[in-house]
């Protein structure tokens, strides 16, 4: 839909066309549903840049590779999708411990309670002429509950398996601390408590960040067998396919957003066109070529082995998540210092910004948040972890595009925003989430297809086909093969 706030604008495929995706979590899904609605609509784009989920949308789509979102059995429609974000492990393994132990803890209590069912059972049975087999009843239920309570059996029993539950979850939780200091090819020192120690970040976006990288491989491979290769190899692989077959149907330039939490800066990971790469990754800034340099990052250089870590940073989200930990080369303005890299909620300006750097002249936005609210609109809040989570940040997004909207409203020759009007699920309901509004349940699947209808209804059938432009015939196929 053209934004209310900005003069109406007509779409034009002379114009170079960015496509820039933003949202956290679930906005994946919707950013999947629209990118299949342009793609079968043939709709002409030049680049692609995303933040948040959209890096993992962006950086399918920029090879070609959209179809492997949005099929039954991809991305955001596949079974697995339901286990994206989800407690690490160790959290997790040290908490259904837990559980364990207060139902060992219960069982006295159970027996207890059972003992009073079974005595109204037996007054019950006496009352209606059973005298005998009411007291038999009652009386051998009071034996067996006699014999458990004796000193050797429960009272001796049930606090011992209750420390033993606790011990274990303590193991695990200290066990889990120590492999994630040890895992990773990029380490550094850190000073914290020795409770975030132990817990750290609830979630994990290892689930995500893995089934994206399979499926990239897959894509790339095509029908070779060949295992899946390490990270940087696969990264260069990657930006191998894209560098060679820019200009070609399906192929686009593609900008990441990332932030950089030691430096404080935000990161564009990006694969441009020859002829711009030396304006957009070389111009000075504010303050020095040099601080560029760590800002924009060239995917097409040294720095072609971090193609994925620019996914993995852009996953991880503030606090949820543990940062992604990149080991920046030698050869770089870092000197081979390790950063903790995350995503940015308010990043989309900086996103904009920069696909304006990048030589765009008209944008198509698409994020996951409905509009703000209004009155008589307010429903209960969520108590769980993750629900009330994913409700922060949700405002927090939707906040900062009503910013963007105001500020880049002239700054392109059209800025085209395709957004639901309404989404009860949260960035972190991977699972699905009931719904006040529509008294249903709604499901990740149907935010795929949501995307997708509202890729038509506020895109592509008022505003390109009101335009009167010959649409770009579509690509075929799902890439080169590596």
């Amino acid at each position: 839909m053209i934004t209310p706030d900005s003069p109406e604008r007509v779409y034009s495929t002379r114009l170079r066309t960015a496509l820039v995706l933003t949202g956290s979590g679930t906005a994946g899904a919707y950013h999947a549903g629209v990118l299949r609605a342009l793609h079968e609509a043939g709709i002409k784009i030049d680049l692609i840049a995303g933040r948040g989920a959209g890096a993992v949308s962006a950086m399918f789509a920029a090879v070609d590779g959209g179809a492997r979102l949005w099929d039954a059995d991809g991305i955001w429609k596949g079974a697995a999708a339901a286990t994206f974000y989800g407690w690490r492990g160790p959290l997790k393994t040290a908490g259904w411990t837990l559980v364990a132990a207060a139902a060992i803890l219960a069982i006295p209590l159970l027996l207890l309670a059972t003992a009073v069912l079974v005595g109204i059972a037996g007054l019950l049975v006496t009352l209606i002429g059973f005298e005998r087999f009411g007291s038999t009843l009652a009386a051998g239920y009071s034996r067996w509950i006699a014999t458990l309570f004796s000193p050797d059996i429960l009272p001796t029993v049930v606090p011992r398996l209750v420390l033993f539950t606790i011990l274990v979850a303590v193991m695990l939780l200290v066990g889990g601390a120590l492999l994630a200091r040890l895992r990773g090819r990029a380490r550094r020192r850190t000073r914290q408590g020795l409770a975030w120690t132990l817990l750290g970040s609830p979630l994990s976006s290892e689930t995500v960040v893995s089934r994206a990288i399979a499926e990239l491989w897959n894509l790339i491979r095509g029908a070779a067998p060949i295992p899946l290769p390490s990270m940087p190899e696969l990264g260069r692989k990657y930006v191998e396919l894209l560098t060679e077959n820019l200009g070609q149907p399906g192929f686009r330039e593609l900008l990441v957003l990332s932030h950089d939490m030691d430096a404080r800066r935000d990161v564009v990971f990006g694969v441009l066109r020859e002829s711009l790469r030396t304006r957009f990754f070389g111009r000075p800034t504010s303050d020095d070529r040099i601080v560029r340099q760590t800002e924009a990052v060239d995917l097409t250089g040294v720095a072609r082995d971090h193609t994925l870590d620019a996914l993995a940073s852009a996953m991880a989200v503030p606090i949820a998540t543990e940062p992604h930990l990149v080991a920046f080369s030698t050869e770089g303005p870092w000197r081979g210092e390790t950063h903790r890299l995350c995503d940015r909620p308010g990043g989309l300006a900086r996103l904009l910004e920069e696909a304006a750097v990048a030589g765009a002249e008209q944008v198509i936005l698409v994020s996951g948040s409905p509009p703000a609210a209004r009155p008589h609109e307010l429903s209960a809040a969520r108590a769980d972890i993750r629900g009330r989570a994913g409700e922060q940040l949700a405002a927090l997004e939707t906040a900062g595009l009503r910013d963007v909207l105001e500020h880049f409203g002239g700054r392109f020759a059209g800025l085209f925003v395709v957004r639901p009007g309404h989404n009860p699920l949260g960035p972190l309901d991977f699972g699905g989430v009931y719904d006040e509004r529509s008294d249903r349940r709604h499901t990740l699947s149907e935010l795929v297809d949501r995307g997708y209808e509202d890729a038509y209804r506020q895109f592509i059938e008022p505003i390109v086909g009101a335009s009167g432009e010959r649409i770009e015939a579509k690509s075929v196929g799902t890439g080169s093969p590596a």
